[in-house]
């Protein structure tokens, strides 16, 4: 499979293989990229067609050359350009909107803070030079450990404003990760806050920043601290580390000016979750990666200036950098940035944050979905959702039951749904429909974007016949891929790529089918399978079959030490699981998996644990079924489930 579908039919023609809804006209009308020829251009001047995407930008030297593929798999984008990421997110938008919102934030306790385009560009300034003074130069890493505040935001464009690559850390993981992490990236700065709220309580951050100091392997040239809980609780500075506000308020009304970096300059790196295996340090460019992202966030999620969008994501992972903070100020729109729970302190506090804004683009996870159908649609019928006029999923793949009630509930029906593919190390959408061209599948994550060469292929690297399972794979370089990881070459070779008789490819690490008409079904990572009595399933297609049961809303299944299933269930709260659910989620099983796929034991819990990203952490489920013990779970949004899931599974052997 490439761009142009499985059988020469390009993407915004589909011939069958489920149901398809066709882009509103109202909407096409507008939209973006509204002709299907931009398939068949971008195959046919690949990878000249990405310098569109370069266009996009203010070069401080445009780049002559699109892409250097001399030195597999180091692909470099863009190579003899020049342009500072800093400087596109806001100096060029001061000329036609510097009195716009450029940030709209919403605090845990009620606080708002609101930075137009002018107010934002003063604020980085003022971290730039605060950043300098304390030593940081160009390319040095400084590492941030904060939570949603908009103090994440703007230090991450000072860093970029000087050249120096920020390496963020979500604010919910452990000392030992953030000294990981640390270490890993070799970092010699941190920004962190004296705490954070969650829900009614107040968590020390500042305390486990310290504890992170030392397992450090250096010593940290400096530490700044943000006060996020006020005067009520007073956290001492101690030596090296500086009070955020009084150092931004020294340089307040300072200019700095903007380092020029080569595209191929790195201008971050991430940490992959770690929730397997040891943490990958995952490097972006700064050409190709905010190239890419600033053409999907203009032409997959169809956003312009006078937007208000909501990308609900956490800015600790590579969804908030990407489509939080570069894509949507690099387009220069209105971004919203909400620290809290989407149920605290009530259940419509999203639906109210949307009315009160006039959201009109808004993107969230299929996680985030399943917790609202589960709440009930009274929470966001209850509001005014009529400003909203494109929807987006990212993360987990999302059922057909959930893309309907999404659009129905929250998009009125009639708005297109724009379900999303890539990962981190992608940095930028890869699988998408474009809204306003290509009809939608629900449930089905969509073709390659123009200019993406995706195909499922087998063990042997051939492609697989539609709806055979297969493995996806990247098959060209693309403009927001990493540069690298920070563990080395070797690792990055290995970890990803493949050579094959036509070139190297990018290993995904998930499974999929594609449809005739080159749509592709994400069913999770390819190591997501349980052998369940000699046989081995892909526990996204068992999670599929239970998630179709009426009255249940999430599901996550794990083998036990017998060969069994055990599969986790969350209900809608109007749902009694009784013994008639736990039987008709068996007979679901059976009848669209295979009969010896029947769960053995079914667990009904009001939530699965998950890590601030919104995925399910099913190492700790399969440790519970196993009766073994299990370690940290810093990396979780909602800790306290764990051993609620452990007292049920307990009281019910």
């Amino acid at each position: 499979m490439d761009d142009a579908g499985a059988d020469g039919r390009h993407a915004g023609e589909p011939s069958g293989g489920g149901e398809t809804i066709d882009p509103p006209e109202a909407f096409r009308e507008s939209a973006a990229v509204a002709d299907a020829d931009v398939y068949d251009s971008f195959a046919a001047d690949w990878p000249d067609a990405w310098r569109a995407a370069a266009d996009l930008l203010e070069w401080d030297r445009y780049p002559e050359t699109v892409l250097d593929d001399g030195d597999p798999p180091f692909y470099e984008w863009f190579p003899d350009g020049r342009l500072n990421a800093s400087v596109n997110c806001l100096d060029r938008h001061l000329a036609e909107r510097r009195n716009q919102l450029a940030i709209r934030w919403f605090g845990k306790r009620g606080e708002r803070r609101s930075y137009t385009y002018a107010d934002l560009h003063r604020e980085v300034n003022a971290a730039a030079a605060g950043l300098r003074e304390l030593g940081v130069g160009e390319d040095d890493v400084v590492t941030l450990y904060l939570p949603m505040i908009p103090e994440l935001s703007i230090v991450m464009l000072a860093c970029a404003r000087i050249g120096a690559p920020h390496n963020v850390v979500f604010a919910g993981l452990s000392a030992e990760a953030l000294a990981t992490r640390m270490n890993s990236a070799d970092s010699g700065y941190l920004i962190t806050c004296d705490g954070y709220y969650r829900r009614e309580d107040a968590f020390n951050q500042k305390s486990r920043a310290d504890n992170a100091r030392l397992r450090a392997d250096a010593d940290l040239a400096a530490t700044v601290v943000v006060d996020r809980l006020g005067d009520e609780f007073e956290i001492p500075l101690g030596e090296n580390e500086h009070d955020y506000g009084t150092l931004i308020g020294e340089h307040e009304g300072e200019t700095v000016e903007p380092v020029a970096r080569d595209a191929t300059d790195l201008l971050f790196v991430m940490y992959t979750s770690g929730t397997t295996g040891r943490p990958k340090g995952v490097e972006h460019a700064t050409g190709g990666y905010l190239s890419h992202v600033t053409w999907t966030t203009r032409n997959v999620l169809d956003v312009r200036p006078d937007d208000t969008y909501w990308c609900a994501a956490d800015i600790g992972w590579i969804t908030g950098h990407s489509y939080g903070v570069y894509g949507p100020l690099s387009v220069g729109t209105t971004t919203v940035l909400y620290e809290g729970s989407p149920d605290y302190p009530d259940r419509d506090r999203v639906w109210d944050l949307i009315e009160r804004n006039a959201v009109s683009v808004f993107y969230t996870s299929p996680t985030a979905i399943r917790s609202f159908m589960k709440w009930g649609v009274e929470y966001p019928e209850a509001h005014d959702l009529s400003s909203i006029r494109l929807l987006g999923t990212v993360g987990e793949s999302i059922t057909p039951k959930a893309w309907r009630w999404y659009r129905e509930h929250v998009g009125g029906g009639d708005v297109p749904v724009v379900d999303t593919w890539w990962q981190t190390e992608t940095g930028a959408i890869t699988l998408a429909t474009l809204p306003g061209v290509t009809p939608m599948k629900p449930g089905r994550v969509g073709p390659p974007l123009p200019g993406i060469d995706a195909r499922v292929v087998d063990r042997d690297g051939d492609p697989v016949e539609p709806g055979e399972t297969g493995y996806l794979t990247l098959a060209s370089p693309w403009p927001g891929m990493l540069r690298g990881l920070r563990e080395g070459d070797e690792r990055y070779r290995r970890e990803y790529w493949v050579e094959s008789e036509d070139g190297w490819r990018y290993r995904t690490g998930d499974g999929a089918t594609v449809d005739e008409d080159g749509y592709v079904t994400i069913l999770g990572r390819v190591d997501d399978v349980i052998n369940v009595r000699a046989h081995r399933f892909n526990t996204a297609e068992l999670e599929s079959a239970i998630v179709a049961v009426d009255g249940v809303t999430e599901a996550a299944v794990v083998g036990d030490d017998d060969g069994g299933v055990v599969a986790y269930v969350t209900t809608r709260g109007d749902v009694d699981p009784d013994a008639a659910l736990r039987e008709a989620i068996t007979a679901e099983v059976a009848g669209i998996v295979a009969e010896v796929a029947r769960p053995d034991r079914i667990v009904f819990t009001p939530e699965l644990p998950k890590t601030r990203s919104g995925k399910i952490m099913r190492r700790l489920l399969e440790d519970i079924a196993r009766g073994e013990e299990f370690g940290d779970v810093s990396a979780l949004r909602n800790p306290e489930v764990v051993g609620e899931i452990e007292s049920t599974v307990r009281d019910e052997e």
